[in-house]
């Protein structure tokens, strides 16, 4: 069983002017996976907010994967994955760029997404859309290689580490 966090990032939701509703949705969707909720919580748009709960999650709640939903379009305050970026230690543009290709079968909008994905310790960041029809969208489109791709971060895998 892999662990899981979930960090919705909103100004407004952070305040309590506005309900979570992608959230709970990567929630259900993941454990309906069989994944273990460790953490969930929702943040400001704030960079050193942003960095130090990934940084967290990773380093010291050893989350095997962290989802953030939330701050990654176009507006001013959209910085989740220039924050993401600066706590990750290895890049793994692929997830964003399926998950990118598949949502543009959807909607053009699709392409104004600026998500971003990596690898800090044994913890792989992925940043997802704020939307929850768009979230929930890309973990679908994620999930089914996901399990892959953590059992090789976590040395769980028994074959070689290469994508087939």
């Amino acid at each position: 069983m892999f662990t899981a966090a979930v960090v919705t990032i909103s100004d407004k939701g952070s305040r309590g002017e506005r309900k979570d509703l992608s959230g709970p949705v990567l929630v259900k969707k993941l454990e309906d996976a069989g994944y273990k909720i460790v953490h969930t919580s929702i943040i400001p748009d704030e960079y050193e907010d942003i960095k130090n709960t990934l940084t967290q999650l990773s380093d010291t709640v050893h989350a095997n994967l962290i989802l953030t939903t939330g701050g990654t379009g176009f507006s001013p305050r959209d910085i989740t994955p220039e924050a993401t970026e600066s706590v990750i230690e290895r890049r793994t543009p692929g997830l964003t760029e399926l998950a990118r290709q598949e949502s543009l079968k959807i909607t053009p909008k699709a392409s104004l997404s600026r998500a971003t994905a990596g690898i800090r310790g044994k913890s792989l960041i992925i940043n997802m859309p704020g939307s929850p029809k768009a979230a929930k969208e890309h973990l679908d489109v994620l999930l089914p290689i996901l399990e892959h791709g953590l059992d090789i971060l976590l040395d769980r895998d028994s074959e070689c580490g290469s994508v087939e």
